[in-house]
């Protein structure tokens, strides 16, 4: 992406893929199904409930795949858009600090995980634009990275109680108080930084394609957005 007149970019998650396929593989499978249950023979009965079993999982998938957005992320000239189905969140240009798959510790090594992490400015110009629904989905789903670079001294698991759901009020940069569900994913924004270096992730199944080319496809549209200004 460069220049004022740049076109945006669109990112189609690969979970989304195939979900048509899934819910006519499932009629058809459902179809099969009462055809078998109702003319062979009853010793072949459970074979028929495994199969309508397997119909109704291939629809439930299939489902679940064409309910989400077309397109999970919309790189454009300003910001940032990620797109869910229970809302979106947006951080512009100039509140992005820096992106990249964050690290672990694995014995001596360092470890990509399967994740890009954003780490931005000014918590109040994201938290503005994240729907209340999206926010409590992004504390359940990111719930397991708290677990990454922890205190070597947690062995009982029982200290991690507090960053899970911290529900305490929330200062943003302002001074301006916020509380519930807006509150907690900041105290888990700070909770992540602090162990991965990031405030907000995005999972390898969301993109359409690894992780570390879309982290380099976002320090690639970073640069290119600021080059007009450093050469001006």
């Amino acid at each position: 992406m460069s220049g004022s007149s740049a076109e945006p970019i669109y990112i189609r998650a690969a979970s989304k893929s195939n979900g048509l396929t899934s819910i006519v593989i499932g009629c058809v499978g459902l179809v099969v199904s009462a055809l078998w249950l109702s003319f062979l023979p009853e010793w072949l009965f459970l074979a028929g409930i495994f199969m309508t079993s397997a119909a109704l999982v291939c629809l439930l998938i299939g489902y679940f795949k064409i309910r989400e957005p077309n397109y999970s992320l919309e790189i454009a000239k300003d910001y940032i858009t990620y797109r869910h189905r229970l809302g979106s969140w947006r951080i512009h240009w100039d509140n992005l600090q820096r992106a990249d798959c964050p690290r672990i510790r694995h014995g001596l090594d360092q470890v990509a995980l399967e994740t890009v992490g954003f780490k931005v400015k000014s918590y109040t110009d994201f938290l503005k634009t994240i729907s209340p629904r999206l926010a409590t989905h992004l504390l359940m789903e990111q719930r397991p990275l708290l677990l990454h670079n922890s205190d070597n001294n947690c062995a009982t698991g029982s200290c991690y109680e507090q960053s899970m759901f911290d529900d305490k009020h929330f200062v943003l940069e302002d001074g301006t108080p916020i509380t519930g569900i807006k509150a907690m994913l900041a105290h888990r924004m700070v909770e992540l930084r602090k162990r991965l270096g990031y405030d907000i992730f995005i999972a390898s199944s969301e993109l359409d394609r690894e992780a570390v080319d879309f982290a380099a496809l976002i320090v690639q549209c970073q640069h290119a957005r600021s080059a007009p200004a450093e050469e001006s």
